[in-house]
């Protein structure tokens, strides 16, 4: 009886931090599926553990963690996946515990869709320690005996790590949610006008636009010129017979926040078919992702159906 409830003691403390651990994975491994894999490893090894030996069971997690995330990113199954192009950060639906933390701007930003896109241009070592330091706050020195590697290290791999997504970002700050709702309501009226001027009006110079092909290609679709974003985008989203019969029915088009911004949600009854987000810089879109493959987006669909839908931008699409 005994050993039963120390059990079940122990137990509660590991579900006590599986929310901040799903975070900490997520933002590592930019998957969802992947992070939920990851948490449910370190659960078997808390399980497998000699309990009363650990002192500190959040550091003692938060390490097993991390480095099961950075065993799956230096793997050779996901070197591969990831160098053919067709990996993309899965999307989270505003209010998804695996989000968290959010307090900070620091925070906010380093679960969006932008920087984790742009994470993948940093080593695993970087790209750990810039989730720890940023996301949760680590010291260096927490964050050295996290990795395994010195203080020193642990600053020069930041310093790194910072230098890269900042010479890389395109973004303007955050957004509020008036002008962030706004924005999807004209791109979505200039996309569906006829009218490639409205639309190209909303991008920036530099925009680009991508997309997973709903599954079907096996790379990315990659558009990289306001007017080319802009035929495709009218092409896109112009409905015909066909693409109903593909998405199972008529959708309704829904505004959402997705990993922190603006998106287009399509729904057909409670099932979410594809998500259309957006990074905006100073007041204009500077991409625009289209992801609709099933399993990139099987943990948006769940969260989708357990709140109740606002009104729709576009009842019958």
């Amino acid at each position: 009886m005994e050993s039963t409830a120390a059990d079940g003691f122990d137990t509660s403390r590991f579900e006590a931090s599986r929310n901040r651990l799903a975070s900490l994975a997520y933002r590592l491994l930019g998957s969802a599926t992947d992070a939920e894999d990851a948490v449910q490893d370190a659960f078997l090894h808390w399980q497998a553990a000699d309990r009363q030996r650990i002192r500190v069971p959040e550091a003692w997690l938060t390490k097993v963690v991390t480095n099961l995330c950075l065993d799956r990113l230096r793997s050779a199954q996901a070197r591969r996946e990831r160098a053919v192009g067709a990996w993309l950060p899965e999307p989270l639906l505003d209010g998804d515990p695996m989000l968290g933390p959010a307090d900070t701007f620091e925070q906010r930003e380093s679960v969006s869709l932008a920087v984790l896109t742009l994470m993948e241009r940093l080593s695993p070592l970087e790209r750990a320690v810039y989730v720890l330091r940023e996301a949760f706050s680590y010291s260096h020195a927490e964050t050295a005996e996290i990795l395994d590697i010195t203080e020193s290290a642990s600053q020069q791999h930041l310093h790194r790590a910072r230098r890269r997504i900042t010479t890389a970002r395109r973004g303007g700050g955050e957004v509020d949610p008036a002008s962030a709702r706004r924005i999807v309501e004209e791109f979505l009226a200039a996309a569906t006008s006829g009218r490639t001027e409205r639309l190209v009006a909303l991008l920036t110079d530099d925009a680009t636009a991508i997309s997973d092909g709903a599954g079907l290609a096996k790379t990315l679709l990659h558009y990289d010129t306001p007017q080319r974003i802009a035929a495709v985008v009218r092409a896109g989203l112009k409905p015909t017979p066909a693409k109903r019969r593909f998405a199972g029915g008529t959708p309704a088009v829904h505004y959402a926040l997705v990993n922190g911004a603006p998106a287009m949600l399509f729904v057909v009854g409670d099932q979410v078919v594809g998500a259309v987000t957006f990074d905006v810089a100073n007041g204009r879109i500077a991409t625009v992702r289209g992801i609709a493959a099933p399993t990139r987006i099987a943990r948006l669909i769940e969260a989708w159906r357990q709140r109740e839908p606002d009104t729709p931008l576009i009842a019958q699409w």
